[in-house]
């Protein structure tokens, strides 16, 4: 079986470098989280489902504290509507980065390249 954890942590951090963020800092803050979140998946076990979307909403709001908006979506970042891409659902599978703006899903964590790829903001 694949550590959700494991999984989830390679998913953020690709998507962090599609963003040109995954340096050593960010990457510690990536760590620290997955710890804090090893002891949630091991008191919870059935929480195993919801681990990328909450780590990757625990990385997004840690990097929010340091003044990193992270990401911020593609569709509106050159326009004075920029804000960042929200994971949803909150709690719940399948976490998939979302333009709140135009509640339009643009791609699952990990693939957020994909993303900017195709909109032309690739990092």
């Amino acid at each position: 079986m694949i550590d959700v954890l494991f999984e989830a942590r390679a998913l953020v951090l690709r998507d962090l470098s599609a963003c040109d963020l995954a340096t050593a800092p960010v990457v510690d803050i990536v760590e620290d989280i997955i710890t804090e979140r090893r002891w949630w998946v091991d008191e919870w076990p059935e929480g195993e489902a919801f681990a990328l979307g909450q780590v990757t909403q625990d990385v997004q709001d840690r990097l929010l504290d340091e003044g990193i908006n992270w990401p911020v979506c593609p569709r509106h970042s050159l326009s004075h509507h920029s804000h960042d891409l929200h994971v949803e659902p909150d709690m719940g599978p399948h976490a998939v980065w979302t333009c709140a703006l135009d509640n339009m899903r643009l791609a699952p964590v990990g693939q957020l390249h994909v993303a900017l790829t195709t909109m032309g903001r690739a990092g």
